[in-house]
């Protein structure tokens, strides 16, 4: 049985171990080549030092780090073969000594662990492509994700407001007076089911705890219009004006009746004043042009059809919500003689038109018309012929605000409701370089609009900063 205690002198080391040791094969540099004996018990010959173990251990780190970075850059998985422990033995067998000899017994379990020549790495698993960017960039301060389901929403969000707010996001309500009464009623509906905590007064708490939830909800689903934002400072107004010595159930009560009000006043009397008012100004044998779908111009239409007089409607349509189509139908469902076009052929019918109504999503402060994409070319066709354009608008749609031109304020909705399906666009994300912008409105310069008709009266583009001060002054 073989002994790993180290030969005395007395007893020196048998011939044929001696022989067996200087016939020990030669490398390509003198270097010894490793030999593996099975049968035999593994010795110090080719045991590392600690320092060498240690040397090693940092070219493998180094050589995977390098593996890793080419990989990063090429692409291509790269196989590293490691050296054989071999190599770096150049001298072990005429090193001896009697700290190699006390190795000699942990070497077999040391030689295990050791990397193999020519064994294959692994290859890097190749990155998912990076997806392209579809933003358009001069429009990327616009782009905001629109919520469409109730997943994730706060709870402390109304049943209603959660209903009225999937209704916006899919434009099951549209247009800025139909949103603006819609969000009114939810939250009187809010305000009936509110309870004063203990120790906090309505005036305090309705406000910042439970309006707003409601509020950065909706604007979640779709921006605000303007004659919403108008009605809830109105709204925030009205909960600051009361006394905390007001009972919960009175103070309540009185809220919901000053929305009622400020529905009844701003919105309902204010659509039969215009309507009664742009019917007027409609003769027998007018022909009227309008773009995509506007309630109160509807009614006004009505209004006139229904005095008895004889005209004919030209309704202009766009993609991608086709208003207009629900317009047409609604008046030769009453009779009325309608033409349907798309804004394509603008141009063609514009010569047979003797006045264009349109409607508004918000007069801005210099005058000028915010509403539906596509009204700015009415217009401005308009203007060309020498046609009048009168524009049809509530006062609560005015605004402060300053509107050059339609980039710096406008909604942008999702491109994919441009594709039509089975058209050459429905795989649109998938070509390179390939962007669609689908804004919602366009801003029209106010020498293209003759009169704005209000409930306050008819004014010019110019008189919208004095109907909108004497109109805040009067709350």
């Amino acid at each position: 049985m073989p002994s790993s205690d180290p030969p005395t002198i007395a007893e020196p080391a048998p011939a044929e171990s001696l022989a067996a040791t200087q016939a020990k094969p030669q490398g390509k540099n003198g270097g010894a080549k490793p030999v593996i004996a099975q049968d035999a018990p593994a010795t110090g010959d080719s045991k590392l030092s600690n320092a060498e173990l240690k040397k090693q251990a940092k070219a493998e780190k180094a050589a995977r780090r390098q593996q890793a970075l080419a990989e990063k850059q090429s692409g291509a998985p790269q196989i590293i073969v490691a050296a054989a422990p071999g190599t770096q033995q150049k001298g072990e067998a005429q090193k001896g000594g009697k700290g190699q000899h006390k190795r000699g017994a942990s070497t077999s379990m040391d030689a295990r662990s050791l990397p193999v020549r020519g064994a294959p790495a692994v290859p890097a698993i190749p990155a998912a492509p990076k997806k392209e960017d579809k933003t358009v960039e001069f429009f990327r301060h616009l782009y905001k994700q629109r919520t469409t389901s109730i997943a994730g929403a706060s709870k402390e969000v109304h049943p209603a407001v959660l209903a009225l707010g999937l209704q916006m996001s899919n434009y099951t309500i549209c247009g800025s007076c139909a949103r603006l009464v819609a969000t009114l009623q939810a939250f009187k509906r809010v305000i009936e089911s509110y309870s004063t905590p203990r120790g906090y007064s309505l005036t305090r708490h309705l406000t910042s705890h439970v309006l707003s939830p409601q509020i950065e909800y909706l604007s979640s689903c779709r921006p605000m219009s303007i004659s919403m934002g108008n009605a809830i400072r109105w709204l925030k107004l009205e909960v600051s004006k009361v006394d905390i010595s007001t009972p919960d159930s009175e103070a309540k009560k009185d809220l919901c009746d000053a929305i009622d009000r400020f529905i009844q006043e701003r919105v309902t009397f204010a659509d039969q004043v215009i309507a009664k008012s742009a019917a007027d100004k409609i003769r027998d044998g007018d022909v009227i042009m309008t773009f995509a779908k506007s309630s109160i111009v509807q009614r006004s239409l009505v209004e006139a059809h229904q005095a008895g007089k004889k005209f004919r409607v030209i309704v202009v349509d766009s993609r991608p919500l086709h208003e207009g189509k629900h317009l047409a139908a609604a008046l030769a469902t009453l009779g009325l003689d309608v033409k349907y076009c798309l804004i394509n052929g603008l141009s063609h019918n514009i010569q047979d038109v003797t006045k264009v109504m349109l409607g508004a999503h918000a007069m801005m402060s210099n005058g000028r018309l915010f509403s539906r994409v596509g009204t700015a070319l009415v217009a401005m066709e308009a203007n060309e012929a020498d046609k009048p354009v009168l524009v049809l608008c509530e006062t609560i749609k005015f605004t402060e605000r300053v509107a050059l031109d339609s980039i710096v304020h406008n909604e942008i909705a999702p491109a994919d409701e441009l594709v039509i399906p089975g058209g050459p666009l429905e795989k649109w994300g998938d070509v390179k370089k390939l962007q669609l912008c689908n804004p919602m409105f366009d801003v029209t310069p106010a020498e293209y609009i003759q009169m704005i008709v209000t409930e306050s009266g008819n004014v010019p583009p110019t008189s919208v900063p004095v109907l909108h001060r004497l109109g805040n002054e009067s709350q």
